[in-house]
């Protein structure tokens, strides 16, 4: 037996490789699938089943070119259906893998279709568990993101509580627990930073796992959930609709671009995407462009903040063009023009304009919100506010941001801070794009304020 996953942090993702006697099976594979079939092919396995736990929203799934590349099976829950050969496997049906067994268990709640993959050793007995979005470290899958469907979120969560009870709560205590996802996430609200975890640890600390009724359940489970990001419900269709093969879209989104078709598609109103680190975005950018650097969960805030369908056109650093086409395929961004040839260097050697955004240390904000009126912005999520807030400080999540503009006033210098200087500088270039006064950008963010003893008695947000 050899399990293996394959957790990639930009998106906040698990993919597993399931193995015994040169057959493997791969849990939730992202769209680009050659990492699977090489590492079938250094272990001189053959790939015979792609498991979908459910149909994803947050990325375009593998599925369909890791079967056709293979001939492996697609398996999904009970219910499922999409437009390409599935097979739907029934409650409790059971996957032989080698001298392996994986048992199908229905565990509706986060989808209707969702389920989970129970792995049994060669003795016959209950190893670990693949339970995708239904079971988190500390959190379970969030009841709003059935897609093409007519039930409510509280019909979900209904479903969620019965799944818990009757199938989770069930399962041999020490039994390990490999889930979909970690922290970050937006799959659900309270996804802890541990990848792994136990039934008996999550009896003990996960909140939905504890005893109360259904209808606390129900309110407990709906209470708190941000806004899905708004490329979600489009990316779930894709996995239920199919899609174009990833070499196909890297072929075609691939393209270096002169400085002329550069500033032809800007002109026309292609968004300018720069995919670099949020200094030296802030030490010199293209008018009117959005940062949001490679160096974070770069595809996630490209999916929440733009619309799928938006032309996109990149500014990167040298050899990293690839890396952000790919990563904004695996969410479903495919209508990407190109890149500027030489990046943004290309762009100042011809003498184009370029802006600058400030940033300043926490001490430096300390030393500035108390010398003189300051407007600050906090653009982290409402369940960081709960840990506390800068005094005065205006809150705006940086996902409804952009639908929040006219709550603020574009002749005001915003002192723009978030968890950590990355989304800040995202916020800053989005307020810069809308023709405010140049934002101020706080370095290292909350993180960093809240150790500077020059900072005001921070306030938790009730």
């Amino acid at each position: 037996m050899y399990i293996e996953q394959i957790y990639t942090n930009c998106l906040a993702h698990a993919a597993y490789y399931v193995e015994s006697h040169g057959e493997a099976a791969i849990i939730d594979p992202l769209r680009d699938v050659k990492p699977y079939m090489e590492m079938a092919t250094k272990r001189g396995a053959k790939i015979k089943y792609v498991l979908e736990t459910h149909f994803h929203a947050d990325f375009v799934s593998g599925h369909i070119d890791l079967a056709n590349e293979t001939g492996a099976k697609i398996i999904y829950g009970p219910s499922a259906k999409a437009n390409f050969e599935i097979t739907a496997a029934t409650d409790h049906q059971k996957l032989p893998l080698g001298n392996l067994v994986l048992e199908v268990l229905h565990t509706p709640g986060h989808t209707l279709e969702s389920s989970c993959f129970l792995l049994y050793d060669a003795n016959n007995q209950p190893h670990c568990i693949f339970t995708g979005d239904t079971l988190f470290v500390g959190d379970v899958g969030r009841p709003d993101l059935a897609v093409k469907s007519d039930l409510t979120r509280e019909q979900l969560a209904s479903y969620m509580y019965d799944s818990i009870n009757n199938v989770i709560k069930t399962l041999p205590p020490q039994l390990i627990v490999y889930p979909g996802h970690g922290a970050g996430s937006a799959c659900g609200k309270s996804i802890g930073k541990e990848t792994t975890t136990t039934i008996a640890d999550q009896l003990k600390f996960n909140y939905a796992l504890q005893p109360m009724s259904r209808e606390v359940f129900i309110q407990t489970l709906i209470e708190g959930q941000c806004d899905p990001p708004k490329y979600f419900f489009r990316d779930a269709t894709i996995n239920k609709d199919g899609y174009d093969n990833i070499d196909t879209i890297l072929n075609r989104n691939n393209k270096p671009l002169s400085l002329t078709e550069f500033k032809q598609f800007s002109e026309n109103g292609t968004v300018i995407l720069d995919c670099r680190n949020a200094n030296d975005f802030g030490s010199g950018y293209i008018p009117g462009s959005i940062n949001v650097g490679l160096n974070g969960q770069y595809a996630i805030w490209v999916g929440s903040l733009l619309d799928l369908e938006q032309p996109l056109i990149l500014i990167c650093e040298k050899n990293k063009e690839q890396e952000a086409i790919l990563r904004l395929a695996r969410v479903g961004f495919e209508n990407v023009k190109g890149y500027l040839k030489g990046g943004i260097e290309e762009w100042k050697k011809a003498g184009e304009k370029t802006l600058t955004i400030e940033s300043i240390d926490a001490q430096e904000f300390g030393n500035r919100i108390t010398q003189q009126k300051t407007a600050i912005l906090d653009v982290r999520n409402p369940t960081e506010w709960a840990n506390g807030i800068v005094p005065n400080a205006q809150l705006i999540s940086l996902a409804n941001l952009e639908n929040s503009l006219n709550s603020l006033n574009p002749n005001q210098q915003y002192l723009i801070y978030c968890g950590g200087g990355y989304r800040s500088m995202i916020a800053s270039s989005i307020l810069a794009r809308h023709s405010f006064t140049p934002p101020i950008n706080i370095l290292g963010g909350y993180a960093q304020i809240k150790e500077n003893p020059n900072i005001p008695s921070l306030i938790p947000q009730k």
